[in-house]
């Protein structure tokens, strides 16, 4: 999810844990528990701090390890001992299980969005990203502060919070059945279907949707439960060569493949270089593919600049590409 979602679920984890008794009878464990559950439901995403050495690095890490198991664990204790340090004379259990609620909550709703996680690491590096909701759900925001709002008007914390994500859970289930649906039309269209990669808008009865065949890749969308296809490719696979070898080890086309599920390539001949092009088909937006990494090799087998990121024009691309990999 985004980052202001992620902080209203922490103040609202602070709500809920108002009716834990420890807490409502005290204000100082109050104060503190409050501090580690918006804390503790930003926490996993301190590794956008990646960002500032390239995009390579955070495109290959961003919601890895810092989302995994061990890391889960290591957060709540690590924040709730912080602020037991500086206030020991509270409840550390206490203090400890609500925040660690507020970490395992950032990372259960990540993992329904299309960007995914390595939510299962260290088990598996597989990207789990089931596709069922956008990384910013304008219902689920919506919610958060409409609790928020009813609780500074004198409304009681626990059981306002209680009964919204009661609603959210509904809300999550319905939305599993609607890519249920989806995959389930798809699947009749197209027997031979491999993979269907499902990303929703911000509007809750628009999908986007890139489905992998046996022999092509079909990016279309879903509005109202209507199937609209708009791009079709064939789907071939990355020619075993010295070229294709080189690019494959480039920072930014590595980072690119070990993220991408659903991607098409294409080559471009120029006098002084080759470019090689990976595109994914997830993202389409306004009749272009964002999300891309681009390498240029010269006639020596020479890395000349490479790109990976999103971009929405192809003259930012190219400037992206003309100051080089490493200032990106």
């Amino acid at each position: 999810m985004d980052t202001g979602t992620h902080i209203v679920m922490g103040v609202a984890i602070g709500g809920l844990a108002t009716l834990d008794p420890a807490v409502q009878n005290d204000p100082g464990m109050f104060t503190a528990v409050l501090a580690g559950t918006v804390i503790g439901s930003h926490a996993p995403d301190f590794d956008t701090i990646l960002k500032l050495r390239n995009n390579a690095v955070y495109i290959r890490h961003h919601r890895g390890a810092t989302h995994s198991i061990p890391a889960v664990l290591m957060w709540g204790l690590l924040i709730a001992g912080a602020i037991y340090a500086l206030v020991p004379n509270l409840s550390f259990l206490h203090l400890w299980a609500w925040t660690a609620l507020s970490v395992i909550l950032h990372v259960l709703v990540d993992i329904p969005n299309a960007y995914g996680t390595q939510a299962y690491r260290p088990f598996t590096n597989k990207w789990v990203a089931h596709g069922v909701i956008n990384t910013f759900d304008p219902y689920i925001f919506l919610l958060h502060i409409g609790g928020i709002i009813a609780w500074l008007f004198g409304a009681n914390a626990g059981y306002t919070f209680l009964i919204i994500y009661a609603v959210i859970i509904l809300y999550y289930i319905k939305r599993y059945m609607d890519k249920r649906e989806i995959v389930r039309t798809i699947k009749e269209f197209y027997p031979n279907t491999e993979q269907i990669a499902t990303s929703p808008t911000i509007k809750h009865n628009q999908w986007r949707v890139a489905i992998t065949t046996t022999d092509y890749f079909y990016v279309g969308s879903v509005i109202d439960g209507h199937i609209d296809i708009v791009d079709q490719f064939e789907k071939v696979a990355l020619p075993d060569n010295k070229l294709f070898d080189l690019a494959k080890k480039d920072k930014n086309i590595a980072a690119f493949l070990s993220f991408s599920p659903v991607y098409r390539w294409e080559v471009h001949d120029f006098d002084d270089f080759t470019e090689i092009r990976f595109i994914d088909l997830r993202y389409r937006s306004n009749e272009r593919y964002p999300f891309v990494a681009v390498v240029q090799i010269d006639d020596n087998m020479r890395i000349l600049t490479s790109y990976t990121g999103w971009i929405f024009s192809e003259q930012k691309l190219q400037h992206k590409l003309d100051i080089g990999d490493s200032l990106v």
